[in-house]
């Protein structure tokens, strides 16, 4: 079993309209496996006419879409949730495959995203609005929900499956057709995701996949179409941006899940044990190649030197290698370029004056590989704890009061996660209160839930995915007055 068996002979192409297609002349893009290199397969290289071929599929589908039964819909969901669990391994090794995390992983990938697809299925039924009498009486107050309509999702590398059914399960569930871009570097999740869609029962044009390696082009020339109504983006905040600009014109809904600079707080009253295993789901999940890795670890200065040892024990532990194999905690980064930011900003955290407890140098050979690195006397102003690393990398900087702790923690332009490590129920409550961030771990290093709303706040973005709130992204609220008699 590789996972490339998920994929028909014909789903390597776009996916418009409930049809397999190519590319408009015909233009391929290579997948390159980051464990060495090589060309695992190719995928169909959309233009910017197939996008506008896809946007039409998707609007001449949204109204019989929007009329469709809340319970139908819910149940194309449940159907595609038992598909996929049913072919979890073969998700779990195609992800492997194309995003390089190790296949135990990629497994935790598929019942966490997937968990997405059964949420919205129950979340189906329950949209509704309100009835009520207006305060000075006369007239009762009536409002509708009612589907935003055509979507365009852009989804990120580097977590294939669940950013994707994050984000079409409750726009299914909602009533929305949509167009998908996912990253040309791991297409080939999404492309397997269209195939059990439509064997779920998905009607056609709801769900349309077209691949490219032209990102810029197929955005701008989607959003500059007044048909399409909303933008679902995750990805780095300098292009969210970018969309948030190309929106203006057409007004169109956003929901943006934007970059990351998590700091993870070890105060002098934490189980120091408990903190480590939670830094280690904290920081290495994914590889660290994550939103919501801990970026900046900020530990007191009584606990550090003993929190960097052990931590610094367990990550060094680990072992680097190809996904696919037996006995592999880490796999490789995304890409060449990946290896290189890493290398960078651990080459000038150390002349800022860091020790490396272990780690610190990519090794020799094919792939792009880089060690679980811990390093300890970090300087908070090192270019490390301002940069979102996206890798296997633990800087640990010391604080040595509560309110210092919690300025360090705010001193960033994001908002995303946050984790804090205490056994003093007082502290918890201030410092959560404290926190600019839009979610926040305590004793946890495992925050995410598809019942609970993901995003952030500042640089980080705004909306919310998942939970009961996830729904109302997809939702526009129609108010209808009526006289009494």
């Amino acid at each position: 079993m590789n996972g490339l068996d998920l994929l028909g002979p014909d789903q390597r192409g776009l996916f418009i309209g409930g049809v397999w297609r190519e590319a408009e002349g015909g233009k391929r893009l290579d997948v390159i496996d980051p464990a060495d290199g090589s060309v695992l397969t190719d995928v169909a290289d959309g233009s910017v006419n197939d996008a506008v071929d896809a946007l039409d599929a998707a609007v001449a589908a949204q109204s019989a879409w929007a009329n469709t039964p809340p319970r139908e819909r819910g149940e194309i969901l449940r159907t595609a949730f038992g598909l996929i669990t049913d072919r979890a391994d073969q998700f779990a090794h195609l992800m492997s495959l194309e995003m390089g995390k190790t296949v135990a992983e990629a497994r935790g990938e598929v019942g966490y995203g997937v968990e997405f697809f059964r949420w919205y299925a129950e979340e189906a039924v329950r949209i509704h609005g309100r009835w009520m009498q207006a305060p000075a009486g006369g007239s009762r107050l009536l409002t509708i929900k009612k589907p935003v309509g055509p979507c365009l999702f852009i989804t990120p590398w580097n977590f294939p499956l669940a950013m994707g059914t994050r984000k079409i399960g409750p726009a299914i569930a909602a009533g929305c057709t949509m167009v998908v871009k996912p990253a040309s570097q791991t297409p080939l999740t999404m492309l397997a995701l269209a195939g059990v869609l439509t064997e779920a029962g998905l009607p056609e044009g709801v769900l349309n996949v077209v691949t490219t390696s032209h990102t810029g082009e197929f955005s701008q020339t989607l959003q500059a179409d007044d048909r399409l109504r909303k933008v679902s983006f995750t990805g780095s905040t300098g292009v969210g941006r970018i969309l948030v600009r190309q929106s203006a014109d057409q007004l169109q809904r956003l929901s943006m899940e934007l970059g990351g600079n998590a700091p993870f707080i070890v105060f002098e009253d934490a189980d120091v044990d408990a903190a480590v295993e939670g830094a280690m789901i904290a920081k290495m999940r994914n590889m660290g190649e994550a939103c919501t890795a801990a970026n900046r670890f900020l530990v007191h200065r009584s606990v550090a030197q003993e929190f960097a040892e052990k931590l610094g024990a367990r990550m060094g532990g680990l072992t680097l290698g190809r996904g696919q194999d037996d006995g592999v905690d880490v796999g490789p980064l995304i890409d060449e370029k990946a290896v290189e930011s890493v290398s960078q900003l651990v080459t000038d955290a150390v002349h800022d004056g860091a020790t490396v407890v272990t780690g610190g140098q990519a090794p020799d050979g094919p792939g792009y590989f880089y060690p679980p690195t811990v390093l300890l006397d970090v300087p908070v102003d090192s270019e490390i704890n301002v940069q979102e690393i996206f890798g296997p990398v633990a800087p640990i900087s010391t604080f040595e009061s509560e309110d210092e702790a919690i300025r360090q923690a705010n001193d960033t332009e994001y908002g995303l996660a946050s984790y804090v490590y205490t056994r003093d129920l007082a502290r918890t409550i201030r410092v959560a209160e404290s926190l600019d961030f839009g979610m926040i771990g305590i004793n946890s290093g495992l925050i995410s839930n598809p019942a609970a709303p993901f995003g952030g706040v500042k640089a980080s973005g705004f909306g919310r995915e998942g939970g009961f709130e996830g729904i109302e992204e997809y939702l526009e609220t129609t108010y209808v007055a009526l006289p009494a008699g």
